[in-house]
């Protein structure tokens, strides 16, 4: 095998597989499809948004990439977008549970909702019980699979965003870890990525932006800039045999912003 040949092998990580990436339509979701499909990847987006869905399939090609309407919310779209990827696919090797909302960005409990802060456990949370349970459905006969989740540093510390996100982050920890001692019986890991804030339509949308066009944030890792193409790698990384004894883990992205108090910080 010729250097070209040897490193090609070696770039295309999950060359075979076929992944559903509920969310794939924007943000880190359209990131993480682009780059499953650059490593080799058959990826089915499920969202809700299809015209923006459509347009992310035709600049992937038809040969990678499809799409199928789904409202996490609702398990018969979750049902039939697993059973879409079998249908054109064949299988099931990698789930990755994206969708997700804020949905209001108020912090005074006063002021929240019922119902607001139930549509937010109800796509974060149900959502990624629901999408995992349909992809164990045809996981568990392979003996085989990856189920990754999207969390947040919201997820290991508190006043970072809303309650209701907050809590609903929190959850998707402990579902990861119990759904990881679940479905390891059947050779199927679970884990879930906590990225700190990512410049994507959602959170420009509740944080704003500079006259720059980009958030403020505080970083703790001076001259980096978290990009939702940062959190595509790592997710890339759980979805890949190179993770093959990886489960249960919550895969931090942030820089090191959720282990330091600027405000006693003497390294300031």
């Amino acid at each position: 095998m010729g250097s070209s040949s040897l490193l090609s092998a070696v770039a295309r990580r999950l060359e075979g597989k076929v992944a559903l990436i509920t969310g794939g339509a924007s943000g880190i979701g359209e990131c993480t499809a682009k780059l499953f499909c650059n490593h080799g990847a058959k990826v089915l987006i499920a969202d809700i948004q299809d015209e923006l869905a459509h347009s992310v399939c035709k600049h992937l090609g038809p040969n990678s990439a499809s799409f199928v309407h789904c409202d996490v919310t609702d398990e018969s779209d979750v049902r039939n977008a697993v059973d879409t990827a079998i249908t054109k696919y064949g299988k099931l090797d990698i789930m990755y549970n994206n969708a997700g909302i804020m949905e209001t960005a108020k912090t005074n409990i006063l002021d929240i909702d019922k119902a607001e802060f139930e549509k937010v456990l109800g796509v974060n949370v149900m959502g990624s019980f629901l999408g995992t349970k349909h992809a164990a459905r045809v996981m568990v006969p392979a003996g085989r699979g990856s189920i990754i989740i999207t969390a947040s540093i919201s997820a290991i510390m508190g006043g970072a965003t809303p309650h209701a996100y907050t809590c609903s982050k929190h959850a998707i920890v402990g579902l990861t870890r119990n759904l990881a001692v679940d479905l390891g019986r059947w050779g199927i890991r679970v884990n879930c990525v906590s990225p700190y804030v990512v410049p994507t339509p959602m959170s420009k949308a509740f944080l704003g932006v500079n006259k720059d066009g980009a958030i403020d944030v505080y970083s703790n890792l001076k001259g980096a800039v978290l990009k939702p193409e940062d959190v595509a790698e790592a997710v890339l990384y759980l979805g890949s045999d190179d993770s093959k004894y990886v489960s249960g883990h919550n895969l931090v992205v942030d820089g090191g912003y959720s282990i330091v108090n600027t405000s006693f910080s003497m390294f300031n």
